[in-house]
Order: structure tokens, then C-alpha cells, then sequence
């Protein structure tokens, strides 16, 4: 407690300490268990009138009001603050009596200061509701999220002022069944609106009420190229680089996927678990699921020729339906049984080095295991045993060639920079090359749309490798990628030569994105645009 009197020169200091009760007279602080307490009254002998504007030194009552300030050492600040009303002396004045406002501290029926609202409401645009609450705890601020929601709708939503280049994207409100579209600011980076859709209708809409547009980023859905030539015809679109590689990689890896079969070494093919033994030794007996293959399909076989149906077949056996129709299709039970494995098992990977290990004289599975999990092999030692067994009755056996790339590295190869491959993955693919001639154009292809979307020089080289393309009849998928950008090619062109892009509309969803889940899906449109 600061007793007024001799301690008057510390009542002194608050005003700094405090800027914003400058404008009224302390006159004393307490504190408690609760906080401080500060008691102050307003300064001026004169009031000015609400209604008429008329100076009144009359006063009609006096009353006190509680106002929650900022903490000051995480200490809660209650200010309790006297006030008067006074009465209006101009006779034609509406108003009789008023209540004179402390500015800067007290605005009408407010219960705390303008700088706790300003602080408030910082925290609630940085942490919204549930984690907004939190900080405000851990301050001593006392803040329910109910009231920092109410803090954000409150806020006057931002000015748009003018704007050249814009970006447009959609996000989804609720997946699958509603949508919205965000509207970026391309010079500032920052959201500017939020429409409660994303059809063309309502992109044009807000095109024409916002004239002066020269640029429009966006990637390459049709609504929004559609409501961008209808609300601002003259604005220049722009298609985004990234979703175009991103294309481009789609129709890669589809490619890659339909020549699976060149992916692999021109070697006859033999199961990484087949044991490939040395010439002279004796052969390797057939394990008994290989007996019980042979018998089941010479069981069908023989049925088929008695005359059964497909049906009879199952219940006379007692078989499923797909078990019979395998056996049935089959040729000879060789098929079935060294055919190859449309699953790999994650072991085969590895059957090369264990083969080449074997030949070594390691013939521990515990220290093989070891060897492989040091590469990467996440399997477990029952899985190693299981491979090597039928190896143990021989001392040494070929070498398996090596497993085939798969599709995503095959496709990651080709569509990555040269210069950020290993030595050994630019080998392997300058073979694939080798061995595939369709996967060679297709690279080539590749290549030459890289260089023109790094090199900005699509109004030069675009016409061109279109027309290459869509002569290359073996690779379908990529015709289909240049009739695609046919559809849009004054859009894709720009996209390839204007420095314009539309990352900064990607990194705004993702903070959309993020900002629903903080709120739990609960964060609708007014709040967005904040």
C-alpha cells in the first residue's frame, strides 16, 4: 500500500510505468493476494456533452468503474476508476445528463483497458482459442477461448487496398463436400479475402468489384482460368511452375510404370529366393509346397478333361473360386510355381549380397541379418534363416543379378538434376537409357521441358517441344500431358517465362490448413479473413 502524503512521489512514477494513466490522478495502489489494486480518478474540472457538444462543469452524480489492465510482473492490474456524470447545460439538448470518458483508458462499457484488448487480441490472431487462453493464463491474463473468438470477429476486417497481382487457390472447408477459395496478395504475400466457394461465378464476381488487376497466378483448374477470363479479361494468368512439374512427374512415373519390364537386366529371369546353383551340382529337390502345386493342378487338369465345370471343380475339391480359376488358367504348374513374385518380399532386395555372402563361407543367419540390417533391411532373423535354408546343402551357388529399380526411383532419376544424383545412380540410369529407347525419349523430353522452366524461356521453346511430344507415339501419357497444356497453353506459357509464381498462395493454404486443425474444423470464414 503507497499512502498518499509522503509517498506521493511514488504515486509519481505510474504514469511511466503506466503510460496510459496519464490522462487521470492516482491516488493510491494496493496490493493483495489478488493483484494490484489501482484506485484513480479523471483530472478535468469539465466535461463536453455526448449530444451537443456543450462544456459542463455541473456534476450530477459520481460512480466507480473496474477496469482489467496489463499485468505488471505477472501480477493481475485491476484499475478502479471514479467517474462522473454531469449535466448538460444547454437547455436544448436532448441529453440531460452524461458520463464523462477517460480517453485512451476507459472507453463506454468496456471492462478492460484499450492496451489489455490490444494484447488480447494479438494473442487471439497468433493462437485463436483453446492455446490462446493458455499463454494468456501463463501471463495472468484471465481469457476464455469463448472470449478471444469474440476478440477476433469484433476486428474490423483488413482494407484491400489496390492490388496488381493476385493469387487464387481453393481449400476445403469440409473435404469431399464444401470448398472455399483464398485470395493472396502476390506483392505483400498476405491473404486480402476469402470467398465462401470456388466456383467461376464467384472468382469473376469479385474480379469485377476489384478492378485494376493486371496479373492472376493460379494453378491449372478450370474454374478458376474460366473466372479469371470472365472477371478481369484483360488480366495476363499465370500457371504455376510447380503444379506443372508436378504433372510432369505424374505422366513420368506412369510412363516408367507401363515399361516396367525394361527396367529390369536383359538376364533370364530367376527368383531372388531360387537357388541358382553352380554347374555340376545336383539338383535341388522341390519343396513340398512345389509337390502340392503339381498335384492340385494335375487334380483340375484332369477334371477339366472328365468334362467338370468350373463350379463343380470347387465343390468337389472344396476350393475357392480364385484358387481354381489359377490352376485352371495355368498351363503348366511351372507357371505357378517359378513365375514370378507380383509381391517381392522385402528380403529378395537382398538376395544378391546373401547369395554373394554364401559363396563368401558365411553361412550364419544371426550374422547375415546383421549385415543386411546394417543396409537398411528392417526384416527379422526368422526371415534370413527361412532364405538360406534351402542353401545349406551346397557350398557355393550363382550369383543373383541384381533386383530392378523400382518404379519411384527409375521415375526420381529421371526427373531429378543431374548434378543432385550419385555417381551410381546416374550409372544405372545412362543403362536404363541403354536398354529402353521409349524411357530415352522420354528423358530427353524431360530434360528439354526442365531447361525451359528453369531457363524462363517457355515463349521460345513451348511450341516446339509440344509438337515433339505429341509426333512421339509410344509415350502416350506424355501426349496426354501436352494436349492438357494445349487447353492452356497462353497460361502454361506465361507460367514458363513471367517470374510470377503462385508459392506464396501454397504456403497461405497450408497456414489455412494448419489454423482449422488448431480450432478443430471450427474456423469459418470471418475468422479466416482476419
Amino acid at each position: 500500500h503507497f499512502p498518499a502524503g509522503g509517498e506521493s512521489s511514488r504515486l509519481d512514477l505510474l504514469p511511466a510505468l503506466f503510460p496510459h494513466l496519464a490522462a487521470v490522478q492516482v491516488e493510491k495502489v494496493t496490493h493483495d493476494g489478488n493483484g494490484l489494486l489501482i484506485s484513480a480518478r479523471a483530472k478535468n474540472t469539465e466535461a463536453c456533452c455526448a449530444g451537443c457538444g456543450t462544456l459542463s462543469s455541473r456534476i450530477h452524480s459520481r460512480y466507480r468503474r473496474h477496469l482489467q489492465d496489463v499485468t505488471c510482473g505477472q501480477a493481475p492490474v485491476t484499475i478502479d476508476l471514479e467517474v462522473r456524470r454531469w449535466f448538460c447545460v444547454n437547455p436544448d439538448c436532448l441529453v440531460g445528463t452524461f458520463v464523462e470518458q477517460v480517453t485512451g483508458l476507459a472507453p463506454p462499457y468496456a471492462r478492460r483497458t484499450p492496451a489489455l484488448q490490444r494484447l488480447l487480441e494479438h494473442i487471439a490472431l497468433a493462437l485463436a482459442g483453446r492455446a490462446g487462453a493458455r499463454l494468456a493464463a501463463r501471463l495472468g491474463l484471465t481469457a476464455s477461448r469463448s472470449l478471444l473468438i469474440r476478440l477476433i470477429r469484433a476486428l474490423p476486417d483488413p482494407e484491400i487496398g489496390p492490388i496488381t497481382t493476385v493469387g487464387v487457390d481453393e481449400f476445403a472447408k469440409r473435404r469431399g463436400h464444401s470448398y472455399a477459395t483464398i485470395l493472396i496478395d502476390m506483392t505483400t504475400h498476405r491473404p486480402i479475402e476469402v470467398l465462401d466457394d470456388r466456383t467461376a461465378q464467384v472468382f469473376a464476381a469479385w474480379l469485377r468489384e476489384h478492378p485494376g488487376i493486371q496479373v492472376i497466378c493460379r494453378d491449372r483448374a478450370g474454374g478458376f482460368a474460366e473466372g479469371a477470363s470472365d472477371g478481369a479479361p484483360e488480366a495476363i494468368q499465370v500457371a504455376d511452375r510447380w503444379h506443372l512439374w508436378a504433372n510432369l512427374c505424374t505422366a513420368v512415373e506412369s510412363i516408367v510404370r507401363a515399361h516396367r519390364a525394361d527396367l529390369a537386366e536383359s538376364t533370364p529371369e530367376t527368383s531372388p529366393a531360387e537357388i541358382a546353383l553352380v554347374p555340376g551340382a545336383p539338383d535341388v529337390p522341390e519343396s513340398r509346397t512345389a509337390i502340392r502345386t503339381r498335384e492340385r493342378h494335375a487334380t483340375i487338369q484332369a477334371l477339366l478333361a472328365d468334362g467338370r465345370t468350373h463350379t463343380e471343380i470347387c465343390k468337389i475339391l472344396g476350393l475357392a473360386d480364385k484358387t481354381v480359376r489359377k490352376f485352371r488358367l495355368a498351363a503348366t504348374a511351372d507357371e505357378l510355381i517359378n513365375g514370378p513374385r507380383k509381391c517381392p518380399r522385402p528380403i529378395d532386395r537382398y538376395g544378391p549380397y546373401l547369395h554373394r555372402r554364401w559363396n563368401e563361407g558365411v553361412h550364419d543367419a544371426a550374422q547375415l541379418h546383421a549385415e543386411i540390417t546394417a543396409q537398411g533391411y528392417t526384416g527379422s532373423k526368422r526371415s534370413v534363416r527361412r532364405f538360406v535354408e534351402p542353401l545349406r546343402p551346397y557350398q557355393q551357388v550363382t550369383d543373383l543379378p541384381a533386383p530392378p529399380p523400382k518404379v519411384r526411383d527409375a521415375t526420381r532419376w529421371l526427373t531429378s538434376h543431374p548434378d543432385h544424383l550419385t555417381d551410381d545412380e546416374t550409372a544405372k540410369l545412362s543403362q536404363l537409357k541403354e536398354r529402353s529407347t521409349a524411357l530415352a525419349r522420354l528423358a530427353e523430353h524431360v530434360t528439354a521441358f526442365a531447361q525451359m522452366m528453369t531457363g524462363r524461356t517457355g515463349a521460345q521453346h513451348l511450341e516446339d517441344w509440344l509438337t515433339n511430344v505429341e509426333t512421339d507415339d509410344d509415350l502416350p501419357t506424355l501426349r496426354a500431358f501436352a494436349r492438357g497444356i494445349r487447353r492452356d497453353q497462353d497460361a502454361v506459357t506465361n507460367g514458363l517465362t513471367l517470374p510470377h509464381s503462385s508459392g506464396a498462395v501454397e504456403g497461405n493454404v497450408t497456414r489455412v490448413k494448419a489454423l482449422k486443425r488448431q480450432m478443430f474444423g471450427r474456423a469459418n470464414l470471418d475468422l479466416l479473413r482476419k
